[in-house]
């Protein structure tokens, strides 16, 4: 055969993993988010009580 004639060779896929379904790998992935994700700083207080408007005349 001439070298311009030659199918191009495809490689087999391997196969995929079975038995992981798209809840459980979404939920794996949400529980990995959850568990390395640090928790927030608390929030800053403030440093005056707010101050009450007085009601107009």
């Amino acid at each position: 055969m001439p070298e311009t004639e030659r199918q191009p060779q495809t490689h087999p896929r391997p196969p995929a993993p079975a038995g992981v379904s798209m809840h459980a790998l979404l939920a794996s992935c949400a529980a990995a988010r959850a568990v390395s994700t640090p928790p927030r700083a608390p929030e800053p207080e403030a440093c005056h009580p707010a101050r009450r408007h007085r009601e107009a005349a």
